[in-house]
């Protein structure tokens, strides 16, 4: 087995990081979706155990419930440079969602639960496209589970902390350039835990100022499936067609800092930044139970931080509607010398659009729509010297449902 062929495979591997910090998915509350993502200082009711826990001990209501999804339909296309070659993704439908329930116990004290889905993403590559030796399909889901409890120092000053248990699962499939039905597949869990901690203030009536902090959490990935599919005479060179592997994925902590400003009786307006730690994610070590002729190997990454300036307005336009709108600037953390079509993470300009519909004073009908555009750029894969023009768009509607009393 070539050094190009585990380089290849090591690279195909850290798809993954899709799962754990190229691609986050922050669509936890339609309601903050529509307004640009923000939500740090925002009072969300039980969305805001994702956003902010201190500012539930804030909440308006005595109890609050919320669940929602929203569908991703993304594509990414890839121009081979010096040639006409073109290739699509034609990704299944992703579908991150949310559950979230608080209530009051007493005047001081708020307790709450949610499950949401943080990372995950979906990419399927045609069989025969040009970058087939280091991706064909990966799916990718992260399952967060948070207990959260939050505490209201005076009408002014909240602070709440979550626990998080974090449960994912990753299928990816790739070539190998031992024949045209040559692949191998890697499937893999993890479980592991982290924590979610947040202040919320308001110095005045207008104004409230949030900042929220969302630890790291490893996935450890155990005991994970590889298997190959390559002809009879390539397995007799020693090549373990069932193998297990160990890998640990570092999903990347973030610090928000946000403030919202009631400009009107019916305007408010969200600013925010996310500090997103995608250094974290600096080198993947993989170890197989059976070496064969693969090589545990250590893998650079390189990642980088990112600060991502978000936007966000509310506009009630009557009792029942109140309109949203917002927009916010992603830049790519990836390395410029190991960009892969697993993480195909561009610089991104994104703009979304909101809507609750109140049928009664309790409930709320929540929509959003979210669009992306990841900014056409050549890209370069230096270890298999592969090269070309990526860009990428997602179209992500949304719906939701609210119940407060």
């Amino acid at each position: 087995m070539t050094k190009s062929f585990i380089f290849s495979l090591l690279f195909a591997m850290a798809g993954m990081t899709l799962f754990a910090g190229g691609y986050q998915v922050r669509l936890q509350g339609n309601k903050s979706t529509g307004m640009g993502l923000t939500g740090t200082a925002l009072n969300l009711g039980s969305s805001s155990i994702f956003y902010n826990p201190g500012a539930l001990s804030l909440m308006k209501d005595k109890m609050d419930f919320s669940v929602g999804a929203s569908g991703i339909i993304s594509r990414i296309t890839f121009e081979k440079s010096g040639s006409d070659y073109q290739a699509e993704t034609e990704n299944p439908m992703s579908t991150p969602l949310y559950v979230y329930g608080a209530g009051k116990i007493s005047e001081k004290w708020t307790v709450g639960l949610g499950v949401y889905t943080p990372f995950g993403s979906s990419a399927k590559w045609a069989d025969d496209w040009a970058g087939k030796l280091l991706i064909q399909n990966i799916a990718l889901k992260a399952i967060f589970v948070q207990p959260t409890v939050a505490y209201k120092i005076n009408d002014k000053l909240g602070i709440g902390a979550g626990f998080v248990y974090a449960h994912g699962t990753v299928t990816l499939e790739k070539g190998l350039n031992y024949g045209p039905d040559a692949g191998v597949k890697l499937e893999g869990t993890s479980s592991n835990m982290g924590f979610n901690v947040g202040v919320f203030y308001t110095p005045c009536e207008k104004i409230a100022v949030g900042v929220n902090y969302r630890s790291k959490v490893l996935a450890e990935v155990k005991g994970g499936d590889a298997t190959f599919t390559v002809p009879q005479i390539v397995q007799l060179k020693g090549i373990v067609t069932e193998n297990k592997f160990d890998a640990t994925l570092p999903m990347a902590g973030n610090l928000d800092v946000g403030v919202s400003y009631q400009a009107s009786e019916k305007l408010l307006v969200s600013l925010e930044v996310n500090w997103v730690m995608w250094s974290s994610y600096d080198t993947l070590n993989f170890v197989f139970e059976e070496k064969g002729d693969l090589l545990n190997s250590s893998n650079p990454r390189l990642y980088k931080d990112s600060f991502i300036p978000r936007v966000g307005f509310e506009y009630i336009l009557n009792d029942m509607v109140t309109l949203r709108a917002g927009g916010y600037y992603d830049p790519s953390p990836t390395d410029e010398s190991y960009f892969t079509p697993e993480t195909v993470s561009l610089n991104t300009l994104a703009f979304t659009l909101g809507l609750s519909i109140n049928p009664t004073e309790k409930l709320s009908i929540d929509l959003s729509y979210l669009q992306l555009a990841g900014l056409k750029a050549e890209k370069t894969y230096l270890p298999d010297s592969f090269g070309g023009t990526y860009k990428s768009a997602a179209y992500i509607p949304g719906i939701g449902v609210s119940y407060h009393f």
